[in-house]
């Protein structure tokens, strides 16, 4: 028996957050990974983990969060990654629409994928516009001993190998459900089904029909039902396979309760 898994979301940036989590069981999903952005939203994070049941952590610094000019405080990092509801380093990586200078985003991201290194755990990619040298990044870095997902993966099939090759997962968001989107539905007909995961990113990145309102955790299952008819797969597959994923991509503990699948009128029980 498995519900879906959230592997990004910023809880922590959410209003009402137990009545969202409430309203997302609802609709069959039954963990979330929250990722960090900077330093002093660690503590808001690690305690919206430890006060929700089937919430995760991952604490790391985002790219627009490396331009502080301050000493990185690694250790206090790595005392938050031996927390039992740490399970990544996240959100890290490089963006090429921000104003941090890369060579600063550079280092911070290269401090992170040591750091998960030493500390075991998997990290969350946040790559825009720097696709190919996070990928160099991460090769000399030996970042595939630790592996993790690239966050709402929007790239070519030929990224996607690339990614695949190197031992990482590709977050599956509410762009998949766009009406314009071509490449990442061939994207995801195409990779091998245990490379897929499902993520919201809410309040961003919300999926239709609900594009242009803040992102819910409850909408989960309409990227899901959307991978499920690009697939071929039932909504109870779909569960299946993308909950294994994320279960041994970030070494979760399986989801072992029955839910209710929402999808529209559908209603499946798993």
């Amino acid at each position: 028996m498995s519900s879906y898994i959230d592997t990004h979301i910023h809880l922590d940036r959410l209003n009402g957050i137990g009545l969202q989590l409430e309203q997302a069981r609802a609709a069959g999903v039954g963990a979330w990974v929250v990722p960090g952005i900077s330093p002093d939203g660690w503590a808001e994070l690690m305690t919206t983990a430890e006060r929700h049941a089937g919430v995760y952590a991952a604490p790391g610094i985002h790219p627009q969060a490396a331009g502080s000019g301050e000493k990185l405080p690694l250790e206090e990092l790595r005392r938050l990654l031996q927390h039992p509801r740490s399970v990544a380093v996240g959100e890290v990586g490089l963006d090429g629409q921000i104003g941090v200078p890369r060579e600063i985003q550079e280092q911070v991201f290269v401090a992170m994928i040591r750091l998960a290194r030493q500390e075991n755990k998997p990290l969350l990619i946040h790559a825009r516009r720097s696709g190919e040298r996070i990928l160099q990044l991460l090769r000399r870095e030996q970042a595939d001993r630790v592996g993790g997902i690239f966050h709402a993966f929007s790239g070519s099939l030929e990224t996607a190998r690339k990614i695949i090759d190197m031992g990482f997962a590709l977050g599956i968001g509410g762009a998949l459900t766009f009406p314009g989107a071509r490449r990442l539905p061939e994207v995801v007909r195409q990779v091998p089904a245990e490379v897929l995961v499902l993520e919201t990113d809410a309040p961003d990145m919300t999926p239709e029909p609900y594009r242009g309102q803040p992102n819910r955790p409850a909408y989960l299952g309409l990227v899901a039902g959307q991978l499920a008819t690009l697939r071929g797969w039932s909504l109870t597959e779909t569960a299946r396979i993308t909950t294994a994923n994320a279960c041994r991509i970030l070494r979760l503990p399986l989801q072992a309760n029955p839910v209710n699948l929402v999808q529209g009128n559908h209603h499946e029980q798993l």
